[in-house]
């Protein structure tokens, strides 16, 4: 009991935690921890899943203190913060999943962007582990992030279907009489066909006849050119 007395101030010292400023409730949940770590050991989902519950526990202990105490950074425990319970799951299996491999084409963008519309409420981590499972591809949430922006879908849920157009024929069936549209124009009538007779062809060495006076040119006007 001394050795792990002693080894839970160490800890607190190490941390730059002052034990005397800590209340009873505080130090009966950070001895949970301390013991937690001990049988569990500290490695990363360990530290992960201890650090989700003492930022949400509401212990009055801060951000920063709880970091230094499990090994994290502020910002990554600012960030951690603010994640669900489901989102800490989906990190820490898209951590399990290893290095990051293979890359996101831009022949992938069709497939996604249907989904991101059927489903906006989907995190990253599922969407990471639709495209995992799709296309054996597996990425960083910054590669995501990225591939997203690029190609205008990070903004998918915004995106509304265009409703189909109606037929005809239910617009006119849902139509009053009010909205009855006007009667169509009836086609213009077909043109009279003109009929031309051929005149009879003249005896051989008959004369042309001379055309009418309206074929030819007036006479002009100036009776001598003008010099």
């Amino acid at each position: 009991m001394g050795t792990n007395a002693w080894t839970f101030a160490r800890w607190l010292q190490d941390s730059a935690v002052a034990e005397a400023t800590l209340t009873s409730p505080q130090r009966a949940v950070l001895e949970a921890a301390f013991g937690f770590l001990e049988q569990r050991g500290h490695d990363y989902f360990s530290r992960r899943l201890l650090s989700h519950f003492l930022l949400h526990a509401q212990t009055g202990l801060k951000v920063a203190p709880l970091a230094r105490l499990l090994g994290f950074s502020r910002s990554a425990a600012s960030a951690q913060q603010g994640l669900s319970s489901k989102e800490v799951v989906q990190a820490a299996h898209q951590r399990l999943a290893g290095r990051a491999h293979g890359k996101l084409l831009p022949r992938f963008a069709g497939p996604i962007a249907p989904f991101l519309c059927e489903q906006p409420q989907a995190t990253r981590y599922e969407l990471l582990d639709v495209i995992r499972r799709t296309w054996g591809v597996s990425v960083s949430r910054m590669a995501l992030h990225r591939f997203l922006k690029k190609y205008g879908l990070d903004q998918a849920h915004r995106i509304t279907a265009v409703p189909p157009p109606v037929p005809a024929a239910s617009a006119a069936a849902g139509d009053g009489p009010a909205n009855t549209p006007p009667p169509a124009a009836s086609p213009p009538p077909a043109p009279t066909p003109v009929v031309t007779v051929a005149a009879a062809p003249l005896p051989p060495g008959t004369p042309l006849p001379l055309p009418p006076p309206a074929f030819f040119l007036p006479p002009p006007s100036t009776p001598a050119p003008f010099c």
